[in-house]
């Protein structure tokens, strides 16, 4: 099973031409885009520590989450890449209802993660913790994003208020290695701390401690991740046609028929466990590669679940998206039973059928009325959802977009479209020396509600 790692079935996602001659014509500038991205993981330029990851990995790890395990919650603070991958290993790893089972039958703490600057679920959180039995984890590289920042000051003060006398003891701060805010905290108060590499940017970084240490806690085998992110590592970097390569297949995917005018990709994960990796995806695609004009916007859907929400307008609707179906070939099953009730012999067709096979056979469905209609798909499978191939699968995913990006003439490690919006905040909260951007917003926002309606 560790051979074949994933397969990508692509014949219909280059509908109305040749396949073989749709790959040639993208070739030149994929092959491009891979030298270069090889080259940068050489050179260890900045943003592309994420190559490195899958072999190094965080020192001081194991020790730390086995501190973690000694209280009775862990709350991870952070925003973006500092929780959406946080989020996408517990789910598709994790029981689905972890936090209702008892102590003893997680063997771990409860787990939640503040990412939002949202006061009702900040307080709820707090309502369902006792502060001086539970450890925060604050992850910011930088250690200054504001809803991040607004989150730790919060629960900081609940320590304090619930009489912990040494609120910095149940705290760990996983940022910058010589600068920032938490980095200036965690010398002043002795705190745990954990580095976040240098070249490793946000929405790369769920293979660091970034990403590992919450997952470590909940007995996620981070070593197996690792090694499974080695191995695709391994295989992406043999010199191999492009039609044998997926990560080359899906970048070229991406990039014609966003110049057919597909600016929509829509990744459809068959698995409730897969469920939050499309969010995670949605993050690094987007951020990467939505800037100089280009944006292929990622979509998030469930299978089966949004064939009943979404699906009338993917095949009747307009011709601008790229599917990508994520399917894992192995999961735990139920057999349905029969039911020897007349009423319900009609559904005599579901008796002693599996609910894993209904679900394959939906995406299968799925898949095959979408390309009637001469939509462009593609099927990628994973032979389960485990540790080892989710690894695989975030290496995966990581290289195709740094490729796709690289292919483009982007660079997909930055987000100047992301700063502006932050200096705008960080005016409008009162930060110097922001003044000017505040202003600016204020006036900004003033031609947003010149010509207003209302009910």
């Amino acid at each position: 099973m560790k051979e074949n790692m994933l397969r990508l079935g692509y014949g219909a996602g280059f509908p109305g031409t040749s396949v073989g001659v749709a790959l040639r014509e993208m070739e030149g500038r994929l092959e491009k885009g891979s030298q270069e991205l090889l080259e940068g993981a050489r050179a260890k330029k900045d943003g592309f520590g994420w190559f490195d990851l899958p072999d190094s990995p965080p020192g001081g790890l194991s020790d730390t989450a086995e501190w973690l395990k000694g209280f009775d919650s862990v709350v991870q603070i952070g925003i973006g890449g500092s929780s959406l991958g946080n989020r996408m290993i517990s789910s598709a790893l994790g029981f689905p209802f972890y936090n209702e089972l008892t102590k003893k039958e997680r063997m771990a703490p409860r787990f939640y993660i503040a990412d939002n600057a949202d006061p009702e679920k900040t307080s709820a959180i707090l309502g369902m913790i006792d502060p001086s039995r539970s450890a925060f984890i604050v992850a910011s590289k930088s250690g200054s994003t504001a809803e991040t920042m607004a989150n730790f000051l919060f629960f900081l003060d609940s320590l304090e208020r619930c009489g912990v006398k040494e609120p910095a003891r149940n705290i760990i701060v996983v940022t910058d290695e010589r600068k920032g805010v938490l980095r200036s905290f965690a010398r002043e108060t002795g705190c745990r701390s954990l580095p976040v590499p240098e070249t490793v940017g946000g929405r790369y970084s769920v293979l660091s401690s970034v990403g590992l240490l919450s997952a470590a806690v909940q007995g996620v085998d981070v070593g197996s991740m690792l090694l499974g992110a080695s191995v695709m590592k391994r295989k992406l970097s043999m010199r191999v046609t492009i039609s044998e390569d997926p990560a080359k297949v899906l970048a070229a995917a991406a990039i014609r028929h966003y110049e057919e005018g597909r600016n929509i990709l829509v990744l459809m994960p068959y698995s409730d466990n897969l469920a939050s990796f499309s969010d995670w995806f949605g993050q690094l695609w987007a951020e990467s590669l939505g800037k100089g004009g280009w944006g292929s916007t990622p979509l998030g859907a469930l299978g089966a679940t949004d064939q009943h929400s979404l699906l009338q307008l993917f095949v009747d609707g307009p011709d601008d998206k790229l599917f990508l179906f994520l399917a894992p070939l192995s999961r735990k099953d139920l057999v349905l039973p029969r039911i020897s009730r007349t009423s319900l012999n009609e559904l005599s067709y579901l008796w002693g059928k599996s609910m894993s096979s209904m679900l394959s056979q939906e995406a299968l469905s799925t898949a095959s009325a979408l390309a009637r209609k001469g939509r462009p798909v593609l099927w990628l499978e994973v032979p389960a959802i485990d540790a080892f191939h989710l690894g695989g699968l975030v290496f995966f995913f990581e290289y195709v977009t740094a490729l796709t990006g690289l292919s483009l003439g982007l660079n997909p490690f930055d987000q100047p479209g992301v700063e502006q919006g932050k200096r705008f905040t960080y005016g409008l909260m009162g930060r110097s020396p922001f003044e000017h951007d505040a202003d600016e917003a204020r006036e900004q926002f003033r031609s947003i509600m010149a010509a207003s309606a209302g009910l």
